[in-house]
């Protein structure tokens, strides 16, 4: 699954309740059974969910996160009890990279303490909630990021709750003591044997999904723990770059080659080509200036760990040569 990240319409827009319509909505608004059947034939509206529905043609315009959140609000709002949005939901409202999670599926956390039930695409759960746990945000009551990304390392490995956890480090959603103090208090949770070393391992220089996820692959591989986001100064001490990952001690780096390095981050009015020749320019500097030497890996070196693992350290002998 592919990294989530722009959308043509964003979350605060989708959580008008015209965009993502109920069945009591529209039979509100006089429509009946009849019609409703006849609108979702004739292709304008797009069934989300049992009983929520959306305009086919903004459907069409929004993306995988978009589509997730108006799965999340059509459960969220189609729920007969207050709920508060919860684990992967959660973290989309607040931009998350989705990599790799599962968008099929709501998870609903009751604030009344009671057992929920797990039908149809919903899971809902039941957890003593804190006064700061929740907020409200996109017009639903969601989890903090705090409590959020500790929520997701109950479902997922501690490669995906890193690539969650960098990231609202990075963006200050959170910080480490946060995370620390909320995790003792969650500490009976089933299924959070991990969630300590995730919070060890998380890390808010990393800057994207790709750099969090080679920080990772060197761990599993026992490979030296890399220094992120590590800064290169000239002869006169001025930082004149950064680099993804640095071994200062073993003389190389490391640049992981998203497509947003050639695309998102390209500047005005260059070419992809441009952005390329930049980017080689800029190595050989950093070579000159340092003598380290680099090594490039792109998202599918990832799902090859043992065979990168096997090139890094080659790269770290011919240094050393």
């Amino acid at each position: 699954m592919s990294i989530l990240r722009g959308m043509a319409m964003n979350l605060s827009e989708l959580s008008d309740p015209g965009v993502v319509k109920l069945r009591r909505d529209l039979l509100a608004q006089g429509y009946d059974d009849r019609a409703i059947r006849r609108m979702l034939r004739d292709g304008y509206w797009h069934r989300i969910r049992h009983g929520a529905y959306i305009e086919a043609s903004v459907w069409g315009e929004l993306d995988e996160r978009g589509r997730y959140a108006s799965l999340c609000r059509a459960a969220y709002r189609q729920s007969k009890v207050p709920v508060v949005l919860s684990h992967a939901g959660a973290t989309n409202e607040w931009d998350a990279p989705l990599w790799d999670l599962c968008l099929d599926v709501v998870d609903l956390t009751r604030p009344d303490e009671k057992s929920g039930r797990q039908a149809a695409g919903v899971r809902q759960h039941r957890g003593r909630l804190l006064p700061r746990d929740t907020v409200e945000r996109h017009g639903l009551a969601v989890m903090s990021p705090t409590r959020a990304v500790l929520e997701l390392s109950t479902m997922v490995d501690v490669e995906h709750t890193l690539v969650v956890m960098d990231d609202f480090l990075h963006r200050k959603l959170t910080d480490k003591p946060l995370l620390e103090a909320r995790n003792k208090l969650m500490l009976h949770w089933p299924d959070t044997l991990h969630t300590d070393l995730a919070i060890r391992l998380a890390d808010g220089r990393s800057e994207s999904p790709g750099e969090t996820r080679t920080r990772n692959l060197c761990r599993s591989q026992r490979l030296p723990a890399p220094v992120p986001q590590y800064k290169i100064r000239g002869r006169a001490g001025n930082v004149v770059a950064r680099v993804d990952l640095a071994w200062p001690e073993l003389g190389v780096f490391l640049e992981f080659d998203g497509k947003e390095k050639y695309l998102r981050f390209r500047k005005k009015g260059e070419s992809v080509a441009d952005a390329v020749l930049r980017e080689k320019r800029r190595e050989e500097m950093i070579c000159e200036i340092t003598g380290w030497r680099c090594i490039r890996i792109v998202w599918a070196d990832l799902y090859r760990p043992a065979a990168t693992a096997a090139r890094i350290r080659a790269m770290f002998r011919a240094s050393a040569a």
